[in-house]
């Protein structure tokens, strides 16, 4: 094994010194050079920037492939230099699991042949995800990506270089401090000393040393000033370069935004054309396509079960039925109590005169009187009056 073993320790030496005086900084027993008020800002602004755009780029990460284990598997294919397989995604699996069901269900079948139908759109989805996710990784994720693993590490390098190069600084400027003192103390001899001349000549050489000493640490605090100084003035170099990093991400967001405006385009433009598509076939299937405009029907209390028809009352459970006259139902008085009020969901076209006509989110008064159908109230929107099925309102009090 081939190394310098004075090296060695000289750089242990280096490293003990520099922890040496991190830790009295730290303790604020030593002083410490302070950076200029722009480096100090270029530096804040460099934090932000790698600070956000790492949590931007994880977050798109999380967007594009929604799968922890996927993102892990892509990972190790990009640090071992590997081409990423081509994963089929959901949109075309489910398309295919679509069509498959239809040659068992039968092609030929409505629901076969909607199926298939369905499934073609799906791949087509699929496709258009898959383009989409392609295009992002190259020109979103991957710009940042670089910024991250590439510009960053070399700041990140420089900073580091810089902040050994300001404990450098610091030391020397507290060796040359430590010597001047030294050196005054030196010159400031006792006066006992002024009657023997041999205590002249130590405290004359001890004066000598301490000036040579004093010219040693100068001299380092020279060299080590100039190398801080051209280390911050590479430190800044690079920081200011952060802007053209701005520019550049901007302009890869923008590349971002335009695949995701053409992404959707094309889902909106298929799943258009397969509405088309399903309005071809029988009211029976086509009516499923819209749940939100779906209502449920109202029954009328002549279908219950049960029930008694309309025209027809009972006094009793064995009475004999008696045709009674139709309900007029602008003769119906509203009770003095049990009022309440009814959001509406669904619109609604009344069948005849007696019922009340409705439109969604309005708000109407209902209540109930004796011997009518459960399933309907009496509704009151103003001086409009009729009969209001219960299936298409909320009762709110």
């Amino acid at each position: 094994m081939d190394f310098n073993l004075k090296k060695l320790t000289s750089d242990a030496g280096v490293f003990f010194t520099r922890a040496v005086q991190f830790t009295e900084e730290k303790l604020g027993s030593a002083e410490k050079t302070e950076l200029d008020a722009h480096l100090e800002n270029l530096i804040a602004r460099a934090d932000c920037t790698k600070n956000w755009t790492e949590k931007i780029f994880r977050q798109t990460e999380v967007l594009l492939q929604p799968n922890p284990s996927a993102r892990i598997e892509e990972f190790f294919y990009e640090k071992l230099d590997k081409k990423i397989p081509s994963r089929i995604t959901n949109g075309e699996l489910l398309g295919q699991y679509m069509m498959d069901a239809a040659k068992d269900f039968g092609p030929g079948t409505p629901y076969g042949s909607t199926l298939i139908t369905v499934g073609e759109y799906q791949k087509r989805l699929g496709g258009a995800e898959r383009e989409f996710l392609q295009t992002s990784a190259i020109n979103f994720l991957t710009p940042l990506r670089n910024f991250l693993e590439g510009d960053w590490r070399t700041i990140s390098k420089e900073r580091r270089l810089l902040e050994n190069r300001r404990l450098d600084l610091d030391i020397c400027k507290a060796r040359v401090k430590k010597a001047k003192q030294a050196e005054a103390k030196a010159a400031a001899a006792p006066d006992f000393q002024e009657t023997r001349p041999r205590n002249y000549v130590l405290s004359a050489s001890a004066s000598a040393l301490w000036s040579e000493e004093v010219d040693k640490a100068e001299q380092e605090l020279r060299v080590a000033q100039t190398e801080f100084d051209r280390q911050a003035e590479v430190t800044r170099l690079l920081l200011e370069g952060i802007s053209s990093t701005h520019v550049n991400h901007l302009r890869c967001l923008h590349e971002f935004v335009e695949a995701q405006v053409t992404y959707y385009a094309q889902c909106h433009q298929y799943m258009q054309e397969l509405q088309k598509e399903l309005s071809r076939y029988p009211n029976s299937f086509s009516s499923n396509a819209h749940p939100s405009t779906t209502c449920p029907s109202p029954v009328s209390s002549s279908t219950l079960p049960g029930a008694a028809p309309p025209g027809l009352i009972t006094s009793g459970p064995n009475s004999t039925r008696e045709p009674a006259g139709p309900l007029k139902i602008q003769d119906v008085q509203p009770p003095a109590t049990g009022h309440r009020k009814a959001k509406v969901l669904y619109d609604y076209d009344a069948h005849d005169a007696s019922e009340l006509s409705l439109l969604a989110d309005e708000l109407i008064t209902v209540y109930t009187v004796p011997g009518m159908d459960p399933d309907w109230l009496v509704g009151e929107r103003g001086n409009q009056k009729g009969k209001v099925p219960v299936t298409y309102l909320e009762l709110l009090s």
